[in-house]
C-alpha cells in the first residue's frame, strides 16, 4: 500500500478549504466566525464532512487499512478515547461471560475497567522490582507460564509492554507460552508507540508475537491527545468480536480532527520515523551521559533508549523540590515524586529543549543536594502476595463503605492503591486487605511516595466492600 496516502487528513483539509459549505448538521457551532475560536475552527465531524453522508466509512476504512499494513496487523482501529478504549475492547473481545485471564500486575487502570466490563477474573503475575531504585523491571516468562498452568482455562495473557519506565519483558517467549496453549497475547503498549521504527529501538509487540496491541499515538508520536491505535491479528483473536467491542465503546460522533491526526501520524512514521527517532535516540543518549555525570544521580537502565528515568535518592535531593525548580523554568515533567523524575523525550524534542532540561536538572540537584538515602518505594509493599476474594466486577458492583485504614484489615478492598514509583497496584478491588500491607503503604506515603487511584491518598481511610469477608 502507498503509505504516503492520508485519506482522512486529505478529506478534512478539502472540507476546511471549501468556502461554499454551509452545514446544517452537527456540531452546533458550525465553525461560525461569531462563535468559533482558533480551536473550534478545526473541529469537524467524520460523517457529513470527511466521510460521506451515508456513513459508509470508506475514507476511514482506507486509513485503517493503511495502519494495519504498516504495523503488520489484520485489523486496525483508531481510538478516540486513548489506549483506554483499546484496552477495554480487548478485554471484551476475550471475556463477556466470565472466565480467567493472566494479567501482569503493572496494568493501567483502564484494564481494571476492562476486567469489570468483561467480568474477567485476573490471575496476577508480578514484575520483578529493582531493589536499588524501587522501579519495576520485566515480567519473567516463567511466572507467566506458571500462571497459565494454574489457570488452565485462561482466555488470554495481558501484559503492559514496555513498562512506564521503559523496560520490556521477553514478549516473544511469553507469546510462545500462550500460543502453545491456544491462548492469545494482548499487550497494552501505550508508552511504546514509537517502537519498531528505528534499528536501535526494540520491535513493537505485534512483531514479537502479540495477537492484540494498543498503542498511544499521542504519548510519544504526533497525534492529538486521546488518539491511539488498536491492532489485532486473527489467528487466536476473534476479530469480529474485537471490532464489535470497539464499536460498542466508540462514540457515534467521532472527531475528524483526532482521526486526521492519527492518519497523518501513520504517514509521518512510515516516511520519516527512522529519521525522527534517530534524532530522539541521539538526544536521549546525550542527556543520559550528561546526567550520569551528576554525583549520586542514577539514570535507570531501560530497554527503550529514548526513556529517561532519574533516580534521586543518591543525591539526597527531594524530587518534588527539583520539579518546582524546573516548573519555574518552564519545564514540566511526566512524573515527579521524592525519589524519581521522568522527563518524557519524544520526536518533538530538539537540542535546545533537551539542553534546557539537562542544565535545569543539574542546577536544581546541586541546589537541593542532601544526605544520600535509600529509595522509598522498594519496601514491604511488594512482599505481600494478594489474596483474591471477589472478581473486579463483583467488587465494583458490591455496596461499599469508607473505614479508617486501621480497621480495614481482613476486609475486601473496593478500590485500587498504586504507589508511584513503581505504579504497580499494591491493592486491587476484590482483594483482601492485610494489616501488613496497610502499614507498608502508609509508611511509603509518609516518605513521599504518591498513592494513585486511592480515594484518600493519605490512606487515613480505605474504601471496602460493605459486607464482611465470608
Amino acid at each position: 500500500m502507498d503509505q504516503r496516502e492520508t485519506p482522512v487528513a486529505t478529506a478534512a483539509d478539502a472540507y476546511l478549504a471549501d468556502e461554499r459549505i454551509a452545514p446544517f448538521t452537527t456540531p452546533g457551532h458550525k465553525r461560525s466566525p461569531h462563535l468559533a475560536d482558533g480551536a473550534l475552527l478545526y473541529d469537524l465531524p467524520l460523517t457529513t464532512a470527511v466521510d460521506d453522508l451515508h456513513s459508509s466509512r470508506g475514507v476511514l476504512a482506507r486509513a485503517h487499512a493503511l495502519a494495519a499494513d504498516l504495523w503488520g496487523a489484520d485489523l486496525a482501529r483508531f481510538c478516540l478515547n486513548g489506549s483506554t478504549q483499546g484496552n477495554e475492547a480487548l478485554a471484551l473481545a476475550v471475556g463477556g461471560d466470565g472466565g480467567r485471564i493472566v494479567v501482569s500486575r503493572n496494568l493501567h487502570a483502564s484494564l481494571f475497567s476492562g476486567l469489570v466490563l468483561a467480568g474477567l477474573e485476573p490471575v496476577w503475575v508480578r514484575p520483578e522490582i529493582d531493589g536499588a531504585t524501587g522501579l519495576p523491571r520485566s515480567v519473567p516468562a516463567a511466572r507467566v507460564e506458571d500462571a497459565l498452568a494454574r489457570a488452565g482455562d485462561a482466555r488470554a495473557v495481558f501484559l503492559v509492554e514496555p513498562s512506564y519506565v521503559g523496560v520490556l519483558s521477553d514478549v516473544a517467549a511469553i507469546a510462545d507460552a500462550g500460543h502453545a496453549r491456544g491462548v492469545p497475547l494482548l499487550v497494552d503498549q501505550a508508552w511504546g508507540a514509537h517502537l519498531g521504527f528505528h534499528p536501535e529501538l526494540p520491535p513493537h509487540t505485534l512483531a514479537l508475537g502479540a495477537d492484540g496491541m494498543v498503542t498511544s499515538a499521542h504519548k510519544t508520536l504526533a497525534a492529538f491527545t486521546q488518539g491511539a491505535y488498536l491492532f489485532g491479528r486473527g489467528e487466536l483473536l476473534d476479530l469480529a468480536r474485537l471490532d464489535g467491542a470497539f464499536d460498542m465503546l466508540h462514540t457515534t460522533s467521532p472527531s475528524a480532527a483526532i482521526l486526521a491526526s492519527l492518519d497523518r501520524t501513520r504517514a509521518l512514521m512510515a516516511a520519516r520515523g527512522e529519521e525522527l527517532l534517530g534524532r530522539t535516540v541521539a538526544l536521549a543518549r546525550h542527556a543520559r551521559e550528561e546526567l550520569e555525570a551528576v554525583e549520586g544521580l542514577t539514570v535507570a537502565a531501560t530497554d527503550d533508549p529514548t526513556k529517561l528515568v532519574l533516580a534521586l535518592a543518591g543525591t539526597g535531593a527531594d524530587g518534588l523540590e527539583v520539579e518546582r525548580d524546573l516548573v519555574a523554568e518552564g519545564l514540566t515533567l511526566e512524573l515527579a515524586n521524592r525519589d524519581t523524575l521522568v522527563p518524557l523525550l519524544t520526536i518533538g524534542d530538539t537540542e535546545e529543549s533537551v539542553g534546557r532540561l539537562v542544565a535545569a536538572v543539574r542546577e536544581s540537584v546541586e541546589r537541593r543536594r542532601g544526605e544520600p538515602r535509600d529509595p522509598g518505594a522498594a519496601s514491604a509493599v511488594w512482599a505481600v502476595e494478594p489474596e483474591v476474594a471477589l472478581t473486579p466486577r463483583e467488587a465494583f458492583y458490591a455496596p461499599r463503605e469508607t473505614v479508617p485504614a486501621g480497621r480495614a484489615a481482613d476486609r475486601i478492598s473496593a478500590e485500587t492503591v498504586a504507589p508511584y514509583p513503581p505504579g504497580i497496584p499494591a491493592l486491587a478491588p476484590g482483594e483482601v486487605v492485610s494489616a501488613e500491607l496497610v502499614a507498608a503503604l502508609r509508611e511509603a506515603a509518609a516518605g513521599g511516595t504518591h498513592l494513585s487511584y486511592a480515594a484518600d491518598p493519605t490512606l487515613e481511610t480505605l474504601q471496602v466492600v460493605s459486607r464482611p469477608r465470608v
